[in-house]
């Protein structure tokens, strides 16, 4: 699916694509922060039919409700592809060497070869969190990989 970027000065960017009924949806990203969630017309694609203003909880909340469900999707798919590959979910505890500490520290890939592909903190989905995302203590790592990577992962987690 192509999503289209268009730079709208002194607001913000616009991000636009056509779902496969032909309609087309857009959000426009204001420099403030705002969020405008924008359903254009069936018929002319250059009017908008709705636009709903998105505050920074709402749009997390919608994120939420599109993004899990298509994480989950996504390992449950590679599980059927691919013989051998697990996911796990494995718990930072208050304990843990890396309660608080950058994901990067860690070094999981490096010294696994398991990926973590999501991070979810108080019911939010952080879908591929980059070497800084800092852990902490509640998070919940999904880890894809073998049976015998996500085990190192997770004695990783819990001893260092």
């Amino acid at each position: 699916m192509e999503i289209e970027q268009t730079a709208l000065p002194g607001i913000g960017l616009k991000h636009e694509f056509t779902t496969h009924t032909g309609r087309r949806i857009g959000v426009v990203s204001h420099r403030t922060g705002r969020r405008d969630l924008i359903i254009y017309d069936k018929s002319d694609p250059d009017r908008a039919c709705e636009t709903v203003q998105l505050n920074d909880d709402e749009a997390d909340a919608l994120v939420e409700l599109l993004g899990a469900p298509r994480i989950v999707q996504r390992l449950n798919a590679l599980h059927r592809e691919v013989e051998g590959l697990v996911s796990v979910q494995l718990p930072i505890t208050p304990g843990s060497p890396y309660d608080g500490r950058a994901m990067g520290d860690a070094a999981i890939r490096t010294r696994t070869g398991a990926s973590v592909v999501a991070v979810v903190r108080g019911g939010q989905v952080n879908a591929s969190p980059t070497p800084d995302f800092r852990f902490a203590a509640g998070d919940v790592v999904v880890v894809v990989g073998d049976e015998e990577n996500t085990a190192a992962v997770a004695n990783i987690l819990t001893d260092g």
